[in-house]
């Protein structure tokens, strides 16, 4: 399908994120949770597996996004500089974000895409530049099934590590393979291993996008094995929790196999695994 048949249903579908206002004054970022939230650890990286358990009907509520939406942007909106990372994310209910970091992979990403289509779930994909330019049409089925996709650099480097003029480049790249492939540019940054700086910051506000870090960390970048995986999913799950897992970076299936498991588990205990909504200004 051509690039300008999918713009205005993925305009209706894609961008966004929790009920976020731009941090007032010096730009002084805000944790959209009560709750204090946990420090962000490190980046990681995502396969097929075993049969899913049963299906649940679909249900159009759970792809409810947690705020209401905004009118499409075609070019980058105004975004305040924030000082930190948002690190979780407000609405009513059992809510909670699914986030997969690194890819897309071919290996792996496809069969995370059919797990979240049969439970009608919408979730976050935080890509790298490198991956995303030779799996354009992983992007594009993305954007068609509503999930939303995020800028992760181009390379996975330390940000913080970089001139600002590199750092520049790789977040630049990244946001202008996700603008051809996705159909919109990204809204939303994540920076490799958690790493921010003063200038990550100013740059991905430059560029449009919020800084969105996790509050559960899976770990499963270091195929602790797919039980561990499922266990720290459930035991963190929370109204507001942000998911951290990855589709590509080594061998991922483990993180396949957990979330075949833990998604309809987690339905069936009344969350509503969404995706968040940004409000512009």
């Amino acid at each position: 399908m051509k690039k300008d048949q999918l713009l205005t249903r993925r305009r209706a579908l894609i961008a966004g994120a929790a009920v976020l206002g731009a941090a007032g004054g010096a730009g002084t970022a805000r944790v959209l949770t009560a709750e204090p939230a946990a420090k962000p650890v490190r980046s990681a990286r995502a396969v097929s597996g075993p049969p899913a358990r049963r299906a649940l009907k679909p249900s159009a509520y759970r792809l409810q996004p947690m705020a209401g939406f905004g009118p499409p942007h075609s070019t980058h909106p105004r975004t305040a500089v924030r000082h930190e990372p948002i690190l979780s994310v407000s609405g009513r209910g059992r809510r909670m974000v699914l986030t997969f970091d690194d890819g897309p992979d071919p290996r792996y990403t496809p069969a995370i895409l059919r797990t979240l289509r049969k439970y009608d779930v919408r979730a976050m994909f935080f890509v790298c530049g490198e991956m995303a330019v030779d799996n354009k049409d992983l992007l594009s089925e993305m954007a068609d099934d509503g999930h939303i996709v995020g800028n992760h650099t181009w390379t996975h480097p330390l940000l913080t590590k970089l001139s600002r003029s590199a750092i520049h480049s790789e977040i630049e790249r990244t946001c202008e393979v996700i603008d051809d492939a996705y159909g919109e540019p990204p809204v939303w940054f994540r920076a490799p291993y958690g790493a921010w700086n003063r200038a990550t910051f100013q740059i991905g506000a430059e560029l449009g996008m919020e800084p969105l870090a996790w509050t559960v960390d899976t770990l499963d970048w270091e195929t602790p094995g797919t039980s561990t995986i499922i266990d720290r999913v459930e035991s963190g799950a929370a109204p507001g929790v942000i998911v951290l897992s990855h589709d590509a970076g080594g061998d991922r299936s483990q993180s396949v196999r957990a979330l075949r498991r833990y998604l309809p588990r987690l339905l069936d205990s009344g969350y509503h695994v969404t995706v968040p909504r940004r409000r512009f200004v």
